[in-house]
Formats: C-alpha cells, sequence, structure tokens
C-alpha cells in the first residue's frame, strides 16, 4: 500500500483532476516492451512483404556496382556517380521496410496511454544530474524489475532464436547451392520469418509488463482522504479564502457606495439605526433610487458624509427601515413607496426653493408616511 510523505495511506482512488494533472506532467503508463514488440512486429511483416522487391533491388544494385565496362573503370568521375545512384537505390529499396517500422514506433506507445505531448516532461530538470539520487535509483525496486525484465528478454529471444535456427538448417544449407537472386530472395524470407518468430517470443515479455506498468501508474496517482478534502476545497475555495474576497468586495462596494452619497438628493433616517440616500432624477424618469443604505456605524457615516455636502437630512423611522429592508443598491425604490417618497421629496424640493429664496419655508411632514403594510417593517 502507498504511503504520503505525511505517513497516511493512499487508498483512494486518483481524482479526475489528478489523473489530468498526471497526464500534463507526462506522467501516463507507458511500455518499452510493447514498443519493441511493436517495431519489431511491424519490421518483420514489412520484410515478408517487400522482401522480394527488396532482393530484386539489391541484385540489381550488386549487377550494376560489379559489371562495370572498361571506360567506367579508367574514368574517376564515375565513382561519384554511381556512389550517388547506388546510395538512392538503397534508399528507395529499404524506404517500405523503414516506414513501415516508424509507424510502429509511433503507434505503439499511443496504444498505451495515447496519444501525448507534454513541454513539462521534455523540459530538463537538474535533479537527475545529481549523482546520489541515480545511484539510489540503480538499487531500487524498479531498477530489479528492469533487470528481472532484461533477463527475461534474453532468456526468451535466445530460446526462440535457437529454436528457429534449428528448423531452418536445411534451408541455410540450401541457399548456399541456389543461384544468387534466387539466394538473396531465400535469405530474406529466412530472415523475415525468423524475426518474426523471436518478435512473437516478445509478446510474452510485452504481455506481463504492460499490466505491471499499468499497476504502477495507478499506485503512483493513488491519494490520501487529506488529499481528496484539500482537492475539494481548491476546486470549491477554501473557506477562509471566499471569507477574504467576501469581504473585500463588500468593502469595495461600501467605497462605491460612500462615494455615490453626495450625489443624493435626501438621506432618511431612524434617526440613529438606519440611513438610506435616493437620488430622483427627472430628466431620465423612472422611479427614485436607492444610492446608499446602512445600520449602526455605516449609517452614521452616511449621515456624517451628507452633512459635509450639505444634503438634507430627514427622520423617519419607518420609511427609513422599510426601504433599508425592500431595495437593493442602484435599484429604484418598489411601487408600494412611491407616494411617500414622493411627499419627501416634493419637501426636499421647497426646501431647495426656500434656501435659494424663491419660497416660504415648508412646514415640516407630520404623521406616519403612506407605507403599505407589506412593506412595513417595525423597530
Amino acid at each position: 500500500m502507498a504511503e504520503s510523505e505525511s505517513g497516511q495511506d493512499k487508498t483512494e482512488d486518483p481524482t479526475e483532476k489528478k489523473k489530468r494533472d498526471a497526464r500534463e506532467k507526462g506522467e501516463v503508463a507507458r511500455s518499452k516492451e510493447l514498443n519493441t514488440f511493436a517495431v519489431m512486429m511491424a519490421g518483420a511483416g514489412a520484410l515478408l512483404v517487400f522482401g522480394g522487391a527488396l532482393a530484386q533491388d539489391l541484385a540489381e544494385l550488386m549487377r550494376m556496382n560489379f559489371t562495370l565496362s572498361r571506360e567506367v573503370v579508367l574514368d574517376q568521375r564515375y565513382m561519384g556517380i554511381f556512389l550517388l545512384r547506388s546510395g538512392e537505390m538503397a534508399i528507395w529499396a529499404v524506404q517500405p521496410i523503414l516506414l513501415t517500422a516508424l509507424a510502429a514506433a509511433l503507434i505503439g506507445p499511443i496504444a498505451l496511454g495515447g496519444w501525448l505531448f507534454s513541454a513539462s516532461a521534455m523540459a530538463p530538470k537538474f535533479s537527475r544530474m545529481n549523482p546520489f539520487p541515480g545511484i539510489k535509483r540503480m538499487f531500487s525496486a524498479k531498477s530489479v524489475m528492469e533487470l528481472l525484465k532484461a533477463v527475461g528478454k534474453f532468456t526468451i529471444i535466445l530460446f526462440v532464436g535457437l529454436s528457429v535456427l534449428s528448423s531452418d538448417i536445411d534451408d541455410l544449407v540450401r541457399i548456399a547451392h541456389e543461384p544468387l537472386e534466387s539466394a538473396v530472395i531465400h535469405s530474406l524470407q529466412v530472415v523475415g520469418w525468423s524475426t518474426l518468430w523471436m518478435s512473437l517470443g516478445l509478446l510474452i515479455i510485452a504481455a506481463v509488463d504492460v499490466p505491471v506498468q499499468l499497476y504502477t501508474a495507478h499506485q503512483r496517482l493513488l491519494m490520501t482522504k487529506q488529499e481528496i478534502r484539500d482537492e475539494h476545497k481548491d476546486q470549491e475555495g477554501r473557506p477562509e479564502v471566499k471569507q477574504r474576497i467576501r469581504q473585500l468586495q463588500r468593502e469595495m462596494s461600501q467605497r462605491r457606495m460612500m462615494a455615490a452619497i453626495p450625489e443624493a438628493d435626501v438621506v432618511i433616517t431612524n434617526p440613529t439605526h438606519y440611513a438610506v440616500a435616493l437620488k430622483y432624477d427627472a430628466d431620465k424618469g423612472g422611479a427614485p433610487v436607492l444610492l446608499a443604505k446602512g445600520s449602526d456605524f455605516l449609517a452614521l457615516k452616511i449621515r456624517e458624509i451628507a452633512v459635509e455636502h450639505d444634503i438634507l437630512l430627514l427622520e423617519s423611522p419607518a420609511l427609513a427601515r422599510s426601504i433599508y429592508y425592500s431595495t437593493e443598491l442602484d435599484q429604484e425604490i418598489p411601487a408600494g413607496l412611491y407616494l411617500a417618497v414622493a411627499q419627501v421629496l416634493a419637501y426636499v424640493f421647497q426646501i431647495r426653493q426656500y434656501r435659494a429664496g424663491k419660497g416660504k419655508r415648508p412646514d415640516p411632514l407630520k404623521g406616519d408616511l403612506p407605507i403599505p403594510p407589506d412593506l412595513r417593517r417595525d423597530s
């Protein structure tokens, strides 16, 4: 059972995020034995399929280079010409086999772990240059496993190779008595079938290594219960971080609210526990808008700012409580409070006219303002 650095047992299956992060780092299950098996099988198959054409090209190549006229032998210029032609013929002759092996080298890793390009895995890690961890890895359980696999591969390939050679002795002897062209074709066939049988021997190693690699990769990704809880907190947001964010949002909202108070037409108070600041824009129409609201200490700050900017303070406990609880910042007041607020704004307009010397001083608002029962809030 895997154990974390904290001493807790890693008993929980990895989460999707853990798998995704590991994949981004290039930490996926890979089997070198499966890749070797795929390349060997592809090479052997290509040799059997394209062996006849390869033999003919090789025979043509030998005829071209060993049947030279006297003029060609005595002229040094033909040396470079024949070298280039020979290289071109050799490349075209082995191209199908090389392309088949290249395709197998690409498909083999994709078969286990899928296609993956990770810049993180390609980045140089200077920790790998430290000789002490390297010496430690030489005597690790993984190194022992690799040694056992190497011995197993050697034993299986040796056994299969000796078996194939013993069964092909008659063919190998007959090749010595065949014409050159048929001998080359026969040789390639023997090599192709021998390679194919030895590749099948690697299938045993790959069949054992693939489950081991899958199990090892899964064990490496196991998590403790605490790691799962921490990951869940990180995804959902840690409570202390969320609380801090909410606090900052409240502070920013309060700063914007305080900055908007000088634009208010009136501040209605409780008189001490609540304060709401309203603004009515006749040009835009609509209903009055709540610019600021607060209780206790915040209500005191609203009143102080209103006094600093010569904004009328009006005591109306019932209306202040109704607006405070029924209206959010930057929203219009509800329709049920239109009449009460209209009376307040009319009084504010008369006060402004009086202060400007254009009218007499209005009488203070008397009695309770008309507030619907469903919008009333008792103190």
